[in-house]
């Protein structure tokens, strides 16, 4: 399968809003947009020159299939930056498309940013994210509770 990241747009942005309203999905990915409109003023952010975050596509075979993107880019914190992923395409889960995903993004995020430092999260119940993250180098720094949900942080140096 043919893995490639594109520039995001704001027809991506609202493809993805509604597409990631699946329950299953939700369930997975904690989203602070609450409305299409809201997710598109924060992907205007991103076009800012002095923008914090920074996001592209995720397709596979020509298909739009995901998300991937940094955010809170700092290079005087630790981490650097935080990421988030979603395969939105749900036939496509467990097929490694999400690793070579983030395998190509982080190439170009860490040379794009000079980034020394990556955090994630991930719900202990999504197993599959925690192992798209260890396949990706990182490592379990603390499991811990939130809200009720038992969640893990991942640190990548």
């Amino acid at each position: 399968m043919n893995i490639e990241l594109r520039e995001r747009t704001e027809e991506h942005v609202r493809v993805y809003f509604e597409r990631t309203r699946d329950p299953e999905i939700q369930s997975m990915l904690p989203q602070a947009a609450a409305t299409v409109e809201a997710a598109l003023e924060s992907y205007r952010k991103t076009l800012l020159p002095d923008a914090r975050s920074y996001g592209q596509t995720i397709y596979a075979d020509g298909d739009y299939v995901g998300d991937i993107w940094c955010y809170g880019i700092d290079s005087n914190d630790e981490p650097n930056a935080m990421l988030s992923y979603c395969l939105f395409k749900k036939s496509l889960w467990g097929r490694g498309i999400t690793t070579a995903a983030l395998k190509k993004f982080l190439e170009e995020a860490v040379g794009r940013f000079g980034l020394k430092t990556v955090g994630a999260f991930a719900y202990c119940s999504n197993q599959a994210s925690m192992r798209v993250l260890e396949k990706n180098g990182f490592a379990m720094v603390e499991r811990f509770a939130e809200n009720g949900v038992e969640s893990a942080y991942y640190q990548k140096t």
